[in-house]
């Protein structure tokens, strides 16, 4: 099928579902390929966390989102500063990701390439690495 010329409406919900997924599927392995850490206030993560049963980290990263928390990418090799985005950078970011890549985290044939796609345009809004 060809997929260009192809628009996908995304509701807030389906941004948030495909960004959570690309943190479990990507983050770790985006961070530490090329020299990333994500960055948040300690006591915006423990109060995040406080509001939740049993999170697993990615979940606690969304509870801050949520609440209205900054989580930011910093570049340990110098190349940028830190990038910081919020609940709103998701639901407008996300929509910019390439079709053939939301639609693999739509149908959930994605994988960590696919979701380092999706992190890269949602907080760098581009795509800078691999």
């Amino acid at each position: 099928m060809n997929k260009e010329g192809l628009k996908i409406s995304l509701t807030n919900e389906l941004s948030e579902e495909i960004f959570f997924n690309a943190l479990c599927n990507s983050m770790d392995y985006m961070c530490s390929s090329y020299g990333l850490d994500l960055r948040y206030k300690e006591a915006d993560y423990k109060n995040a966390k406080a509001k939740l049963t049993n999170p697993c980290i990615e979940d606690v990263w969304m509870q801050m989102l949520r609440d209205g928390c900054k989580i930011g990418l910093k570049d340990l090799e110098g190349g940028m500063g830190t990038e910081y985005i919020t609940l709103d950078t998701i639901h407008e970011r996300v929509k910019n990701v390439p079709i053939t890549d939301l639609l693999d985290m739509i149908d959930e044939n994605d994988d960590a390439t696919t979701g380092e796609v999706v992190l890269q345009i949602v907080f760098l809004n581009e795509i800078i690495y691999g």
